[in-house]
């Protein structure tokens, strides 16, 4: 299989004999194979484990929760690994299969347990006579937290590598196949959310009518098959090999502009530091070697927000005037506004955090609001309690399709977007409406709540669940695909595992923070309520006022969105020089699609001749025997 080969950020390889073969939707319909099918046994487990952890592995009601709370934030924590390992060390496929391969393993652990009694405690055993909150003991507890580790390694790894492998097998300089990106994405949550409705109907049934060793085995075989199928694509797919740690980088412009912080930066900011030749090796090869070089990395425009970083670009007069420059003393444009762009990230991962709380809500509340209404469907069908997810999951089946072929097309023509609107509005959307679900959960609450009191044995019917969950459904749609497609675009390609990994962690957060919430919010109403009852206290929802802490949620989500709107409105995107980027196969001579100008020739001549010149990316004009033309600076 044919990989890029260059320095931290690759082009690709598509203009080669065998480009028309490799990446677009033929390779990713594999990864959306994956993607489903792991997914069918990963949510499953999200709704239905804190149920095999108490009545199974006989942990109490808080201890059941926190488990689960803690494995899922974990899983998403553990993305951030993965796409550090798949950018630095290992290729994102590889990095997939590796991760892929210890999920299967802890999955097969958790079944072994779930079936085997001896491995599981005593049911007998009364809680009062075990220490903490579970009676798990000796090796049988070292074998149950051992395979939750390793499901959340696996789990975590899977989703820190597979969105960044499938962004990658199209060519954003390639303007169909940009629009393909956005397609991409949207076709990514619609396998998770084809997945996901199979796990929390079919897999949940079995595992809480059947036997719950049945529903692992068969969230073991699917994840199987899946991984399967992610090694069947190889031949399809565009990799690029990994390249500098981007931690080390980023920690390099940081030490570098604090060793600089008494220079003054520059005003032209072309004399800022910015080689394209990247080895005194390069100089010395053909002409066309020497051109594939120098071209092989993205270069990032320069722009003026965070001023002070751009120390790290100034040439002082003790660094090197040879081709190979110590990156602890200088470092380029492009380095610099690779950590700008992190940096720049940082207000939108933070705005985001919240709709994720709101998410754990309908997770966990609004699973016990379903729990106490109407569960039937029809006269003698009755909804698990544990499925009651599968309603926002049938929304977004139905609304993915009508936005990639109606919305999409119609946004189009008017923005004249390859995506309909930006990834940043797409945001902005999921976070008015998931505020908007909030407001609309406290309704129905109080609905629910009312008919409960007047009438214990008329209980109002699940579906009025739908209104809230429809409207979050929507909300995600637009959000999670919005931050996966902005962090994975935005981000330099080396460092594109581990920015769509922000995501997560936004999810990973917003789990926690619900905790906090529900702590905060209990302990403060507490004080101050005549009653002196929490809004959230004990397990009746009846004589609680759950309907406050929506509200409140919908009324701290609108502040969110104001302040995300500033963030967005701030946010500059990134603009790359990629009048460079071609294949570096291609031999330039012999291709006329490819012609340098005049000064460019110039300069390439002069690097076959052995003079250390490099070509400056940021204008055409002559080249000055300094680096880029920078000017040196006085210590």
């Amino acid at each position: 299989m044919e990989e890029n080969k260059g320095g931290f950020e690759a082009g690709y390889k598509s203009l080669n004999k065998m480009g028309d073969r490799k990446g677009g939707f033929r390779a990713t319909m594999f990864i959306y194979v994956l993607i489903a099918l792991e997914n069918m046994g990963f949510v499953a487990n999200m709704v239905s484990m804190v149920l095999y952890f108490l009545f199974v592995m006989h942990f109490d009601l808080a201890g059941s929760a926190n488990t689960l709370t803690n494995f899922i934030g974990s899983t998403y924590l553990l993305c951030l690994f993965a796409g550090f390992i798949s950018d630095t060390y290992l290729t994102r496929f590889n990095t997939c299969l590796v991760f892929g391969v210890i999920e299967i393993l802890a999955l097969a652990m958790v079944t072994i347990q779930a079936h085997y009694k001896e491995l599981q405690p005593d049911a007998m055993m009364p809680m009062q006579a075990c220490s903490g909150s579970t009676c798990l003991k000796g090796g049988n507890a070292a074998m149950f937290y051992v395979s939750l580790c390793l499901l959340a390694l696996g789990a975590g790894g899977m989703r820190g590598t597979v969105p960044a492998l499938g962004g990658d097998q199209f060519n954003q300089k390639d303007p169909n196949e940009r629009k393909s990106l956005a397609s991409y994405f949207n076709w990514l949550l619609l396998s998770t959310t084809f997945g996901a409705t199979i796990g929390v109907t079919v897999i949940v049934w079995v595992s809480m009518n059947k036997d719950w060793d049945l529903g692992f085995f068969i969230a073991t075989i699917a994840a199987i098959v899946g991984y399967v199928f992610l090694a069947l694509g190889k031949p399809y797919y565009r990799i690029q090999t990994p390249g500098d740690s981007p931690i080390l980088r980023i920690i390099q412009v940081i030490v570098v502009a604090f060793k600089n912080r008494k220079l003054e930066v520059p005003e032209n900011s072309e004399e800022l530091y910015e080689p394209v030749s990247t080895s005194t090796e390069a100089a010395t090869t053909t002409a066309s070697t020497t051109v594939a070089s120098c071209i092989d990395e993205e270069k990032i425009t320069h722009t003026d927000q965070f001023r002070f970083l751009d120390k790290a670009a100034i040439l002082r007069q003790d660094c090197s005037t040879s081709p190979t420059v110590d990156p602890w003393k200088v470092c380029t444009i492009t380095q610099v506004e690779q950590v700008k762009i992190l940096t720049r990230m940082l207000p939108i991962i933070a705005s985001t955090i919240l709709v994720n709380t709101c998410l754990a809500q309908l997770q966990t509340f609004s699973v016990q609001q379903g729990n106490s209404m109407n569960l039937h469907l029809g006269p003698s069908f009755k909804i698990p309690a544990a499925s009651i997810p599968v309603i926002p999951l049938l929304f977004l089946t139905i609304l993915i399709p009508i936005y990639e072929f109606l919305f999409v097309p119609f946004a189009r023509k008017i923005t004249k977007h390859p995506a309909g609107i930006t990834q940043l509005q797409r945001v902005g959307v999921g976070l008015f409406l998931s505020a908007i679900s909030m407001g609309v959960a406290g309704i129905v609450e109080v609905k629910r709540k009312n008919q409960a009191i007047k009438d214990p044995t008329k209980p109002i019917s699940l579906f009025w669940l739908s209104f809230q969950y429809a409207i979050f459904g929507i909300a995600d749609m637009f959000t999670l695909v919005g931050l996966l497609e902005f962090f994975y675009k935005e981000a330099p390609s080396g460092m594109r595992s581990l920015s769509t990994s922000f995501t997560y962690l936004s999810q990973s957060v917003g789990y926690f923070l619900s905790s906090v919430f529900v702590d905060l919010i209990n302990t403060t109403t507490s004080r101050v309520t005549k009653s002196k009852r929490g809004w959230l206290d004990g397990q009746d929802l009846n004589k609680n006022n759950l309907n406050l802490f929506y509200w409140f949620l919908a009324i701290l989500s609108f502040l969110n969105f104001a302040n995300y709107l500033f963030w967005a409105s701030w946010y500059k995107y990134k603009a790359s020089n990629d009048e460079h980027m071609v294949d570096s196969d291609i031999d330039v001579h012999d291709n006329p699609a490819f012609e340098l100008s005049s000064s460019k020739q110039k300069a390439l001549n002069r690097s076959n001749s052995g003079s250390p010149y490099f070509i400056n990316q940021q204008r055409d004009q002559d080249i000055s025997p300094q680096p880029n033309g920078a000017k040196y600076i006085e210590k």
